[in-house]
């Protein structure tokens, strides 16, 4: 945004700007300025003249730092002194440029920092992905079984292929999915989520592609959808099989042809989105009832399946730690499992998986104050299945003894870690010294 009370010199600048390829909004007064603002709030730039009427150029960038602390400022001057330029930086303002332009520094000056906004952007993305769970890193689990999962998820991720991914309620598709997009190309860029069959059929097509004003009653806007507003990120489709055939003929042509046309219009637009879908169902079912097969096929280009819990039990020890450290630093108290507490635990099959677990961990913290506190055997009866009775057989059980499981973790975290020591207790959730003593216990 240029804003000068000169129209001629705004429009210069302008014109020259938008030869090096920015989009340029002018304003000619203090008010333009906050109204094309308050309109646009994804402009990165302002240009803003030292000397106008009414309010002057610190002022204005005063307010506008005020309204959005991340636009960066830089004052232009007649009266290049020192004094004005540690002013308009103390004010806020990145820099200055003084009048008459030499337009070749003008252009330098202006590609450098939107070099440094483009760079802050692209953080602020990365720390935001990483909020919401996103690298192979922060999925905590040490089953071969999962191992092998992720290795295959990691080249994948690097690729623009679409990919499937199947697993049970509470499985963690959707954070697999986080992590995909957060290690590939796309990173930067928007990830979208959407429940294929939590969206009311006569919604599906809109939600999905957008529509113009007027497409049917309540379109008073145009509104882009979620593929349009995930341009240049991934689409995360849940459930893909409770998909209306109909609107599956429409998702192929996005992925085959990258292009879409909103409901309403006469007109494809073109869209650039990566599709990551996942299901419940078996494979067999999506592909001979659920899905269209050549949408099957173009979707499922790598197909992932997430383990269900009860088939990698020497996750269910480092989950179980891994949650209650994270409610501890959540409820700023220490919170740890008994020895009995684990070994029920490793006895139940739960069918609502790490959802689950986390669940019934989080319940039975809710409901104390204690610090430290210890969770029981006892505070999990009540909240598992089957009233926390043992799932799997007794020979089953008898091979998931604690000193059993407790061996076989402690082997998969060193063969995790390469042997590193300090890594293998990060990853246990214990410190090295206890490492060391279990390892000897275990003759590890």
């Amino acid at each position: 945004m240029v804003v000068d009370d000169d129209a001629g010199l705004a429009s210069t600048l302008k014109e020259f700007l938008s030869h090096e390829g920015y989009n340029v909004e002018v304003a000619l007064s203090a008010a333009e300025a906050f109204a094309i603002h308050g309109a646009n709030r994804r402009i990165s730039l302002a240009l803003i003249d030292l000397i106008m009427p009414i309010t002057d150029g610190l002022a204005l960038t005063d307010e506008l730092r005020r309204r959005d602390p991340n636009l960066t400022v830089v004052i232009m001057t007649g009266y290049g002194t020192i004094e004005t330029a540690v002013e308009a930086i103390k004010r806020g303002a990145e820099d200055y440029m003084t009048k008459p332009f030499d337009y070749e520094a003008v252009r330098k000056k202006i590609a450098r920092l939107m070099e440094v906004v483009e760079l802050r952007e692209r953080v602020a993305q990365l720390e935001k992905n990483l909020e919401r769970h996103p690298c192979f890193e922060n999925i905590v689990s040490l089953s071969p079984a999962m191992e092998r999962l992720l290795e295959r998820a990691r080249l994948a991720a690097g690729t623009d292929a679409s990919m499937l991914i199947l697993g049970e309620t509470g499985t963690g598709k959707e954070m697999l999915a986080r992590a995909i997009h957060a290690a590939s190309p796309r990173a930067r860029m928007p990830f979208v989520a959407v429940n294929s069959g939590a969206l009311p059929r006569e919604l599906v097509e809109s939600e999905l592609f957008g529509f113009r004003k007027g497409a049917f009653t309540g379109a008073h806007a145009d509104a882009p959808g979620i593929f349009s507003a995930a341009s240049g990120g991934t689409v995360f489709l849940d459930e893909i099989g409770e998909m209306p055939k109909d609107i599956q003929v429409k998702l192929l042509r996005v992925l085959q042809e990258g292009e879409l046309r909103p409901v309403g219009s006469t007109r494809s637009i073109q869209v650039d989105v990566r599709v990551v879908a996942a299901t419940n169902r078996s494979l067999n079912e999506l592909k001979s009832a659920l899905l269209r097969e050549d949408l099957y096929y173009r979707i499922a280009t790598v197909v992932l399946e997430v383990p269900p819990l009860r088939d990698r039990p020497e996750d269910i020890l480092v989950l179980a730690q891994h949650f209650a450290a994270r409610l501890s630093r959540r409820y700023g108290r220490e919170i740890s499992l008994s020895r009995a507490a684990l070994e029920l635990l490793l006895g139940y099959s739960f069918p609502g998986n790490v959802r689950e677990l986390e669940n019934v961990i989080e319940s039975a913290s809710a409901v104390s104050a204690d610090n430290p506190q210890v969770i029981t055997e006892k505070d999990f009866k009540s909240l598992l299945g089957a009233g926390g009775q043992p799932a799997l057989p007794p020979a089953a059980n008898e091979s998931l003894s604690m000193e059993h499981m407790e061996r076989l973790t402690i082997q998969q975290a060193l063969r995790v870690s390469e042997g590193n020591r300090t890594k293998a207790a990060s990853l246990l959730g214990i410190s090295r010294d206890t490492l060391y003593r279990k390892m000897r216990q275990y003759q590890v």
